[in-house]
């Protein structure tokens, strides 16, 4: 682990250790390893990354844990679909909680990628995917409560939908992570064969490729799931709405 002291920018800067966007600022090979850039450095931005991605691991490991257990009971005694659809959801937040956060937190504690080529691609993918199938599943429960209140004729066959619908955002998840694998790798610094670091440097052929990909990835992961629930529960309160103004109109 490499730390940051006596440096006047220390407490100041909080930068990625991730980004290369200062590698070039080590030009000389002597004198590269006293020299290094503040985010190539243990700083007190890495500090505050373990500690709070560390508080919420454990309140969320609770939290979810607690949940997942009284689905499962409440799923022997009482089965329904949206207890179903609960325990994905609550699978999918373990995976974030499980995955994701300790790899924050090692990758923040190392500073530099030590894992190798192949875990970097890995651990890439499971990165987002516990948040794309939570996402997903998310879509999922509001477009059963929309069927649920709205069309409950065509809930004959809602046990086969309901199933469809968790395999498609499992199978969802897993496509959109997939690219993770592939444009994610281990680079070394070119001064500091030492360093080495999980980037996307030189996956993208321009900026605005990778521009675009991540502003895909914002709307398949926050932007479209905002939008169906917004219109599922809008159409929800809209028809109790309608049907409580006509029933004042009838009397």
């Amino acid at each position: 682990m490499r730390e940051a002291k006596d440096s006047p920018d220390a407490g100041n800067i909080v930068e990625d250790h991730r980004n290369l966007l200062e590698w070039t600022d080590t030009t000389n090979i002597a004198d590269a390893e006293h020299h290094l850039p503040i985010n190539m450095q243990f700083n007190d931005g890495h500090r505050l990354s373990i500690a709070v991605y560390s508080v919420l691991m454990v309140f969320s490991a609770i939290a979810n844990i607690t949940v997942l257990v009284l689905l499962m009971k409440r799923r022997r005694h009482q089965p329904s679909r949206i207890n179903t659809m609960l325990m994905h959801l609550a699978i999918a937040d373990l995976l974030v909680t499980f995955l994701m956060m300790p790899m924050e937190i090692a990758w923040a504690a190392t500073v530099e990628w030590i894992a190798g080529d192949a875990m970097c691609r890995i651990m890439s993918f499971f990165r987002t995917f516990g948040l794309y199938l939570s996402s997903l599943v998310l879509c999922c429960i509001s477009i059963d409560r929309y069927y649920a209140v709205l069309k409950p004729l065509q809930f004959a066959d809602i046990d086969r939908r309901e199933k469809n619908m968790i395999i498609c955002a499992w199978m969802g998840a897993v496509i959109f992570s997939a690219p993770q694998m592939i444009i994610f790798h281990v680079e070394h610094h070119p001064n500091i064969t030492t360093y080495r670091q999980c980037v996307t440097y030189h996956s993208f052929r321009t900026p605005l490729h990778e521009l675009i990909y991540s502003v895909s990835g914002m709307v398949i992961m926050y932007a479209f799931p905002l939008a169906v629930i917004i219109f599922s529960y809008a159409s929800i309160l809209w028809e109790i709405f309608r049907k409580t103004r006509n029933k004042g109109c009838g009397k």
